[in-house]
């Protein structure tokens, strides 16, 4: 007889003690998930939402919520294909994709992790200035050459529960906020459902759904499930990883709609209602001080640095998983493939840093550019994952891929929107 091998959810269960077994088990397949979390509630949603609030309210409210259902579901399904293939979604295109639509996906791909590694950066230079008055550039090469240091030599992960678990702790200061700005809930309950959309604030909306809805993120997602060793040795296994899995997924991803939603909401009540423009991301600082006090700038200063710090190295790895997985090299750390691919993500972020001027609009316009990308990033997934070639027996239901189509055409029409507004079209 076959004789099972403990995984690493079995051990990690076994260590947590007491407790009732589905409890522990649940408690022991967190973590993915959260770990892609990070990837949301960074410099780059923090712009857009303060932005979203304080420039109309709670009109685009309605854009977090469609943003997280379309999350959930694409970030499931990327988890869905590590588990069932054992690869992450660079290696699964490379295997299974014609090279003519490969190139365009991993050059679009490529492109995504740059513009993600530039607002990640320069939301850890402007803490850095925030904080200790560096100049922007000087602090964008320090923060970028940390970063490269951290993910080169491997030590990001014995940072990791640290700048998760402050940055975490920033985010809920915005729901504890909730209660001290006194927001119209009415208002902000209505907007959470009902679309509103215009060619004034088309550019927002789509800055807020590439913010939340990362192309970096989907391809990050599979890679992180190898590394949690998150592969099925039976149709059983697998098909417990898949339920705990979507569990992980879904918690994570409604507590990065409570943070994101409760930026907008804040930022309505603290700049739209007394008629505050924001043109600069540390002026958002002042969304602190209902909690801080006159130390919101430094605690904002500290999360803003943290955040584009911890949301750096995610961007890194997964420009360096992207990079190798695309030319089918080994995607672990320690390959030379994964570390050009790495550098290949940090260094055009931090030179096209250079050239900025108006730093909060780039990290605007750098989220609009993740929303466009994603179309690129959602069809090799969708086509991966309905395949029976690829996925066997656990190719998605008719269900899954009629939400991946429905969804997917949404994001479609909006870039639509988006492209009509950028050549002077109104509506």
């Amino acid at each position: 007889m076959k004789i099972r091998m403990p995984t690493y959810i079995d051990r990690r269960t076994a260590s947590l003690g007491r407790g009732t077994r589905i409890v522990r088990q649940i408690i022991g397949y967190l973590g993915p998930g959260f770990f892609v979390t990070v990837g949301f509630i960074d410099p780059g949603n923090w712009a857009t939402n303060i932005a979203a609030g304080s420039q109309f309210n709670y009109d685009l409210l309605w854009v977090v919520t469609l943003s997280t259902i379309v999350l959930i579901l694409w970030q499931h399904m990327s988890a869905h294909l590590g588990i069932v293939i054992g690869k992450c979604m660079a290696e699964a295109v490379h295997d299974h994709v014609r090279p003519g639509p490969m190139i365009v996906y991993g050059v679009t791909a490529m492109a995504a992790m740059v513009a993600t590694a530039l607002a990640e950066i320069l939301g850890a230079a402007l803490g850095l200035n925030l904080l200790f008055h560096i100049p922007v550039r000087i602090a964008a090469i320090l923060a970028a050459a940390l970063v490269a240091t951290v993910v080169w030599f491997q030590r990001y992960r014995s940072l990791e529960k640290l700048i998760v678990a402050f940055v975490s702790a920033i985010g809920f200061c915005y729901l504890i906020e909730l209660y001290l700005v006194k927001p119209d809930w009415a208002e902000a309950a209505y907007h959470t459902i009902a679309p509103k959309l215009n060619s004034q604030s088309i550019v927002i909306a789509m800055g807020v759904l590439g913010a939340v809805v990362m192309p970096h993120n989907m391809y990050l997602h599979s890679e992180v499930i190898q590394n949690r060793q998150w592969k099925g040795g039976s149709e059983q296994e697998t098909r417990r990883l898949l339920r705990y899995e979507f569990v992980d997924t879904l918690v994570a991803m409604l507590v990065g709609f409570a943070i994101n939603a409760a930026m907008v909401i804040v930022a309505a009540a603290v700049f739209h209602k007394h008629g505050v423009l924001v043109n600069e991301l540390t002026q958002a600082s002042e969304t602190l001080r209902p909690l801080a006090g006159q130390l919101a700038c430094v605690v904002f200063g500290i999360a803003l640095l943290f955040a584009g710090l911890s949301s750096s190295m995610t961007a890194g790895v997964a420009g360096g998983t992207t990079f190798s997985g695309y030319l089918g090299k080994e995607t672990t750390l320690e390959s030379r493939w994964f570390r050009a691919g790495m550098l290949l993500t940090i260094i055009p972020a931090c030179a096209a840093i250079m050239l900025i001027k108006d730093t909060f609009q780039a990290l605007i316009i750098s989220q609009v550019c993740l929303s466009v990308q994603l179309p690129f990033t959602m069809l090799p997934l969708f086509l991966l994952t309905r395949s029976p070639r690829v996925m066997g027996k656990f190719a998605n239901s008719w269900r899954e891929n009629f939400g991946m189509v429905v969804t997917g055409a949404l994001i479609v029409f909006l870039n639509v929107l988006l492209i009509y507004k950028v050549f002077g079209g109104e509506f």
